[in-house]
């Protein structure tokens, strides 16, 4: 399974919660080390450095990210927050965000992985508040359980992405119509 953390869902709160993937099936975690979690952070741009984390740092990440999965799937499907998941995520959001500086070179954002949580868990608030909840859509790779928002012209987006899940269905398509055209 590749390592790469990627950034397909519209929203960091929805990549954050793809980061446990194919969750109804052979569930592979994204956040194995400290190092990695950070590097997610980092790479989804909602900081530009983080310290060093420790292990109760991906232990918190990874309560939060399945509360936030809980909260969106229940967004997604119209249905009930679950109160232990708004809980946590209200809890993470909750803690100091990191404090934007300014430098010669322009802004810098240092975070402790605490205050980068906070950020995450703050993105979700806002996104499952606010006017992009209709567009929320579960990718139609059976395998994938990714959630993303989907600006497509009328709607029509099937894929989480077309890197990661599009291409790999629409060519499972091809072969299996080749090999009944056989």
């Amino acid at each position: 399974m590749n390592l790469d953390h990627v950034f397909v869902c519209g929203d960091p709160a929805l990549d954050f919660a793809a980061t446990l993937r194919a969750r109804r099936s052979a569930r592979f975690e994204m956040f194995v080390t400290p190092d990695r979690l950070n590097a997610w952070y980092v790479e989804s741009g909602i900081v530009d450095a983080v310290s060093p984390g420790r292990e109760a740092d991906v232990e918190q990440a990874r309560t939060v990210r399945e509360a936030v999965y809980r909260l969106v799937t229940a967004r997604r499907l119209g249905e009930e927050f679950d109160g232990a998941a708004l809980t946590v995520v209200n809890n993470a959001a909750r803690k100091s965000p990191p404090v934007p500086q300014l430098t010669p070179a322009g802004r810098w954002t240092q975070a402790t992985p605490e205050e980068a949580l906070s950020m995450v868990a703050r993105h979700a608030i806002e996104l499952l508040s606010g006017p992009d909840v209709p567009l929320l859509k579960e990718c139609g790779n059976p395998e994938c359980t990714r959630t993303y928002i989907d600006r497509s012209r009328g709607m029509r987006r099937q894929w989480c992405g077309m890197e990661s899940c599009g291409n790999r269905i629409k060519a499972a398509a091809y072969r299996a119509r080749k090999k009944t055209e056989l």
